[in-house]
């Protein structure tokens, strides 16, 4: 009877941990956290103190955005039968928008005017406002257009993670920054593709996501030329030194390897957590980094 019992007990705090483990992903507290890490990479890379404001702000807006796009057309006309895990997030959500808000008004004049652009975006990606024959369905958002998805998502997140904390801390914004800016969006394309190959059995098609175009096979050629040019662009910077190089090159690889292992059957932990994760990788590597290197200039891709 004890053996039972102890058996009921693991089972159930099994479950539980699943199900908190499901809530931090589906709320989207995990993919904040990959754009908390690339925001913090960039600021180490232009040698820029940690910036807690804008910082915070990239994670709390990051849920509320994410939250916001994923879940607008489920709650739109469901409000009273919501399943309960969804009206937590919700509340959830709202409590994270309160903070995206505190931080906002410690950002500079110049930050909130690209947080609006960016803002926008993102409504636009959710919400219908152009007339039916622009979309593949009754969507009418850019969510819907044919093939938009992963360039809209690319270039939200480089300008989070990248022009945002930059603007915040009144760094100029040279050639150096824009081949960062290029690099951060062919990145964060790359990390896309594990998505839209374990979604292919899902998509219609006509979303014309890139698998559903090219195939799964050429889909990876065309992620591993990109990391390529996601590497090489690092050697037109005017600032370079070898330890950087190295780091730069440990997540081409393993993030080369995520894309290359991934397909259709892999558990949706795969990508949503693992793949996912690449950022939050990239920065602990640089933190490890800076910490061995302690007193060495420190010159680092963002």
């Amino acid at each position: 009877m004890e053996l039972n019992d102890g058996w009921y007990l693991y089972f159930c705090l099994m479950r539980i941990l699943k199900q908190l483990f499901d809530f931090y992903l589906n709320s989207s507290i995990h993919v904040a956290l990959a754009v908390y890490a690339l925001s913090w990479v960039t600021l180490m890379t232009f040698d820029v103190p940690y910036d807690e404001n804008v910082l915070y702000f990239n994670f709390y807006a990051t849920i509320t955005g994410y939250n916001f796009v994923k879940y607008f057309g489920v709650a739109k006309f469901h409000h009273r039968s919501l399943a309960a895990w969804l009206k937590v997030i919700q509340i959830f959500s709202l409590i994270c928008f309160v903070l995206l808000c505190y931080y906002a008004f410690q950002l500079e004049v110049e930050v909130l005017i690209c947080i609006g652009a960016l803002a926008l975006i993102t409504f636009l990606y959710a919400i219908p406002f152009l007339p039916k024959h622009f979309f593949i369905d009754s969507h009418q958002n850019l969510r819907s257009i044919s093939g938009l998805k992963v360039y809209v998502i690319a270039l939200v997140w480089s300008g989070v993670t990248v022009v945002l904390p930059l603007l915040n801390n009144e760094v100029k914004l040279d050639a150096d920054v824009v081949i960062t800016v290029i690099q951060r969006f062919v990145f964060v394309i790359v990390l896309m593709l594990p998505f839209e190959i374990r979604d292919l059995r899902y998509d219609s098609l006509k979303l014309s996501t890139i698998p559903q175009r090219i195939g799964v096979r050429r889909t990876k050629q065309i992620g591993v030329l990109l990391l390529m040019i996601f590497f090489l662009l690092e050697y037109f910077k005017d600032e370079l030194n070898g330890n950087a190089i190295f780091i730069l090159l440990s997540i081409t690889l393993i993030t080369m390897s995520f894309m290359i292992f991934s397909n259709e059957k892999r558990s949706k932990y795969y990508s949503s957590f693992w793949v996912e994760s690449i950022p939050v990788f990239w920065l602990l590597i640089v933190v490890i980094s800076q910490f061995l290197f302690k007193g060495r200039p420190y010159v680092f891709f963002g």
